[in-house]
């Protein structure tokens, strides 16, 4: 994956942040609390997730439409991988 430094700091932070929210629904699972409240989590986890998955592939077109050269995904790719977040 290529991306500018900025990027890749903003989509680590929100990674680490759905890494910690996850821990806290493993952790309230075993503490036995609400499925309303772990469902509410989880929801939060997977928002993330896409998030960071939508940042990567964002990143990905502006860079493969003002590259000038041929290097990384095609529009075609970055259409697929979208969509796998859709």
């Amino acid at each position: 994956m290529q991306t500018d430094a900025e990027s890749t700091t903003a989509v680590l932070n929100r990674l680490r942040r759905a890494q910690g929210q996850l821990g806290g629904v493993i952790a309230m699972i075993e503490d036995g609390r609400d499925c309303k409240d772990v469902v509410t989590q989880l929801a939060a986890v997977s928002r993330a997730l896409d998030k960071a998955g939508f940042k990567i592939i964002a990143t990905n077109l502006r860079e493969c439409l003002t590259a000038e050269s041929d290097e990384g995904p095609d529009l075609e790719t970055l259409e697929k991988l979208f969509l796998t977040l859709a």
